[in-house]
């Protein structure tokens, strides 16, 4: 028996959504009957994907790019007439260790991790207060919690994500605003593909390998992420507030 997240006619912006995990929480709160408003810096790639998951709207949008932001919101909301959902989502900086990451990438990180969450927030809070059932929902990953080698730039920004969050958390509280982050860790998308293609070898390989390396031996799937997400934007989910739930398969090793 299906259970009613009550996100039928909600409206919701996902951005980061023509693939990988922001897309596939956009086509979850669609089938969840939500009204979604989607963006990527990627034009073609939003029609795709907006056309493929029925959303009601969409719009290229680069996240790291201070013009672009007020207009998607400002698009969204009128497209759907409101805004109960934003989930947060942006491609992660590159990957280096804090010796080989040249000093310039640090602000170009930070205008895409951080300043672009800032800046949506910024954008569509007084839409989310008219709610009376807002929810944000940021997409960092398990890094925050236990870093990750070799990408110094997103362990760094990305927990910067989390402590925004917990404090909008309590700030928001009043308005009925549940503010939380998703941290996932081994799931599969094409950036993992990609990763595992850098390692010069053969990726279906490669792939196996990292499989073999999570406790459950496989690679979680978008969906299951994305399922994650949905019920984090639910009515159901009004009392969670301030939380980094993982999505990792059990792959976290510190007790949190």
């Amino acid at each position: 028996m299906d259970v009613d997240l009550g996100l039928d006619g909600r409206k919701a912006l996902v951005t980061a959504a023509s693939k990988g995990l922001g897309r596939a929480c956009a086509e979850a709160l669609s089938h969840e009957g939500a009204r979604v408003f989607i963006a990527s810096r990627d034009a073609a790639a939003i029609e795709s994907a907006g056309k493929a998951i029925g959303a009601a709207g969409w719009q290229p949008a680069d996240m790291s790019k201070t013009a672009d932001i007020e207009p998607l919101v400002n698009a969204a909301v009128t497209k759907l007439g409101g805004l109960d959902i934003l989930v947060v989502n942006a491609g992660g900086p590159p990957p280096g260790t804090f010796q080989t990451t040249p000093l310039e990438s640090w602000d170009t990180a930070y205008q895409l991790t951080l300043m672009s969450a800032v800046r949506l927030i910024k954008a569509s809070l007084e839409h989310l207060k008219e709610s009376g059932q807002g929810r944000i929902v940021f997409i960092t990953s398990i890094s925050v919690r236990q870093p990750i080698p070799n990408i110094t730039l997103s362990n760094s920004l990305r927990a910067a994500v989390t402590g925004l969050a917990k404090t909008l958390s309590r700030e928001l509280a009043p308005n009925r605003i549940t503010v939380n982050c998703l941290a996932p860790d081994a799931i599969l998308t094409d950036r993992t593909r990609q990763i595992a293609a850098r390692a010069g070898g053969d990726v279906d390989e490669e792939l196996e390998r990292g499989a073999a390396n999570t406790p459950m031996g496989r690679y979680g799937g978008v969906e299951e992420f994305a399922a994650a997400c949905a019920f984090l934007c639910s009515r159901q989910a009004g009392y969670i507030s301030g939380q980094t739930l993982g999505v990792d398969g059990g792959s976290l090793i510190g007790v949190h």
